[in-house]
């Protein structure tokens, strides 16, 4: 065993615990924001991937705000007061996530101020407020928002003949004060346009050389939302500007959509999504600097109360931060990852050849992902494939994967593909290359009613000298070229009978009449996955009972399933040994005498996104290994078409046990342990070596 040594990260109280047997799936999310928050607190992170993390901490909580408190300020608008399996009413949830979030949000700003803007001042990266800009800076903004800006805004006026506003979801807008002569006080809204950067870069030329060595590039930016309010009067002829100030506001954008009401499933997410902007607001985020009767005049007309508002120090929407990470300074990032192939594809050999010699495994981002594009590729050109079949979920803006589709489609294949309109945030994008493919004479499917396809499945049918042979691609993750650069997926390529014989019968499913209630070796969601793992788990049960060497290990981004949570109870009360690799939300209290002091659960949390499914079940060493998209969530498991792939080949099996779940439950620099009172302690290299699971000569193997 490697050494270990438990240091507590010093970001903020543990959550709110209510129930001695659940932890609140809420505050258990925003625990796993915290750990997202500590790479940003990292020193030993590079100061530019530092700075990503606070982006993305920010960007989650936006995420947060628009689906999770929503929902919870939906049921109490309703008048719900039914409580949450750890025991609090909505109400109390959401006191109990302001109460959490208040100090946290306090937290990043302290960093910000006092770390990473001095640390991105020392490396020539200059955020500059305008009051630092030096007289040919300011000269060059001002000139710049004349030349760009200006011609963009357009201030919307507020009085007795006018409506308010509209205020759109996440837009950053300047609440300003302006003195009539005529009329006296007027209020205007100036939305921040979203087609400029939010970080105005000054020229280079521009920067001040005595504070920086001349040798080095130096960076200097301006907040855009401080260039305009400094040169409002323009926007106000003949007015005098009293005062400005920004403020922001997150809306409900958790889409429903009515499906048994909606004659046109594509048309109704279309609509979903174009209302999605006009949704209830949920918060408004707003400087600590605005005075008291401005706030209160956004929060009457935006009906909310003093509870949606958040006020923090300095600039809002920290998202944006993310613009400084595509700055050319490779001394403030990690390393770059450059992926590579398994050994048996390196020959560069006919894939179909290498499929049918024995199933291949891909580990992206340490593999990489061009087996899977070349696999729909080679498909497409061949001339002995007859059809493909495919389901994409999330498959980014410039998808090699559409386009091999439509490619394959013009060669004359029979191809169809399953396009999921409900990938939250990604409708728009899906529905776009949705009606590319039906352009191109693909058959495309828009998913199901009621059930979101989630499953990750690729089907080619080709005609051989001994007949029909199918070939797939099942996988963890999306078909998104982008996404598999930075998050670890696994994928597998195989022509077992039995598993294409349970991807032609799930095709069947998602496409046509079919009440498929039994796979050969798939575990399909909403049919005989949930039931099917509950059997292997109590299969280990009965193994401790009579051998004494139960054991699983679950890899899962989400585990808040209460069926399954009071199942591993009942394990670990037995004395089966269960580990839990849990990237995000956890309901389970892991540790509890009598009840779960057997389980232990950890979060891994780095550069890259561990998305990667695996159930592994010892079966007294005969192992069993799943694979797929599947969560330990009720969604997952009873409202979603999902697959779990089991691997069959030792050398496979042996390959994610022995190398990326033993890797993980090792790990001592990206690892943070789930405390029974819901919080989480980050370990540290003990007396021993650094074990990090995310180096990929640990993930990978050589040969």
């Amino acid at each position: 065993m490697i050494a270990q040594e438990i240091t507590p990260v010093d970001v903020g109280e543990a959550p709110l615990t209510v129930s001695p047997t659940y932890l609140n799936r809420e505050l258990s999310w925003i625990e796993f924001n915290r750990r997202v928050f500590g790479e940003a607190l990292d020193q030993r992170n590079p100061l530019l991937e530092r700075v990503k993390f606070l982006a993305i901490f920010a960007s989650n909580f936006d995420e947060f705000f628009m689906i999770r408190v929503s929902g919870i300020m939906q049921q109490i608008s309703a008048g719900v007061q039914k409580q949450s399996p750890d025991g609090l009413t909505p109400t109390e949830q959401l006191k109990a996530i302001r109460k959490t979030l208040l100090p946290l949000i306090e937290q990043e700003r302290e960093l910000l101020f006092t770390d990473l803007l001095p640390s991105l001042t020392e490396q020539g990266i200059r955020l500059l407020d305008m009051a630092d800009l030096n007289p040919p800076q300011r000269a060059w903004a001002d000139e710049y928002f004349q030349r760009q800006i200006f011609p963009v805004l357009t201030p919307l006026a507020f009085d007795s003949s006018r409506p308010f506003p509209f205020i759109s979801n996440l837009s950053l807008n300047l609440a300003v004060m302006i003195h009539d002569p005529q009329k006296g006080e007027l209020f205007a809204r100036v939305k921040v346009p979203e087609v400029l950067p939010r970080l105005i870069a000054l020229p280079p030329e521009l920067s001040n050389p005595e504070q920086h060595a001349l040798t080095r590039r130096n960076h200097c930016f301006v907040w855009i939302e401080q260039l305009i309010a400094a040169n409002l009067a323009m926007l106000f002829p003949g007015m005098d500007v009293v005062l400005s100030a920004p403020f922001r506001i997150t809306r409900n954008a958790d889409m429903e959509i009515e499906e048994d009401e909606a004659d046109d499933l594509l048309s109704s997410i279309e609509q979903g999504v174009r209302q999605r902007r006009f949704g209830e607001v949920v918060r408004m985020t707003v400087d600590t600097a605005m005075p008291e009767r401005i706030s209160n005049l956004l929060l009457t007309n935006l009906k909310i109360g003093p509870k949606e508002l958040y006020a923090v120090r300095g600039p809002l929407g920290l998202a944006d931060l993310m613009e400084l990470t595509k700055i050319d300074r490779p001394d403030l990032k990690d390393p770059p990852h450059m992926p590579t192939l398994p050994v048996v594809l390196r020959g560069g050999g006919d894939m179909f050849d290498t499929i049918r010699q024995g199933d291949v495994l891909l580990h992206h981002p340490y593999h990489s992902f061009s087996p899977v594009i070349d696999f729909i590729q080679s498909a497409a050109d061949d001339p002995q494939v007859l059809a493909i079949k495919q389901t994409l979920y999330r498959v980014g803006s410039n998808s090699p994967i559409v386009k091999a589709l439509m490619h394959a489609r013009e060669q004359g294949k029979q191809v169809t593909a399953v396009v999921e309109l409900k990938a939250r945030f990604d409708e728009e994008n899906n529905i776009i290359w949705a009606k590319a493919l039906e352009r191109a004479g693909v058959h495309v499917v828009y998913g199901l009613l009621g059930l979101k396809v989630h499953a990750k499945l690729a089907l080619v049918v080709r005609q051989e000298q001994d007949g029909i042979r199918c070939y797939t691609h099942l996988g963890t993750g999306n078909y998104n070229a982008g996404t598999a650069r930075v998050y670890t997926d696994l994928g597998l390529f195989t022509c077992r009978p039995d598993i294409t014989a349970d991807v032609v019968d799930l095709f069947n499913f998602l496409t046509a009449y079919s009440r498929q209630s039994t796979y050969r070796a798939l575990l399909v969601a909403p049919v005989t996955l949930r039931q099917r793992l509950m059997r292997l788990v109590r299969s280990e049960i009965r193994r401790q009972q009579e051998y004494g060497d139960g054991r699983i290990v679950f890899k899962v981004n989400a585990f808040v399933d209460h069926q399954f949570i009071d199942l591993l109870y009942e394990a670990s009360q037995a004395g089966v040994q269960i580990d839990l690799i849990v990237r995000g939300m956890c309901s389970l209290r892991p540790g509890l005498p009598g009840l779960s002091e057997h389980i232990r659960v950890r979060s891994i949390i780095g550069p890259f996104l561990e998305h990667s499914r695996i159930y592994y079940f010892a079966n007294g060493g005969d192992p069993i290994l799943y694979l797929g998209s599947a969560d330990m969530m009720e969604r997952n498991l009873d409202r979603r078409v999902e697959e779990l792939y089991p691997l069959e080949d030792p050398s496979l099996i042996a390959y994610v046990h022995d190398m990326l779940l033993t890797n993980y439950l090792t790990d001592n620099v990206r690892a943070h342990l789930l405390q029974p009172d819901g919080s989480y302690v980050r370990l540290k290299p003990g007396d021993g070596p650094r074990a990090d699971s995310q180096v990929p000569s640990r993930m990978i193997p050589e040969s």
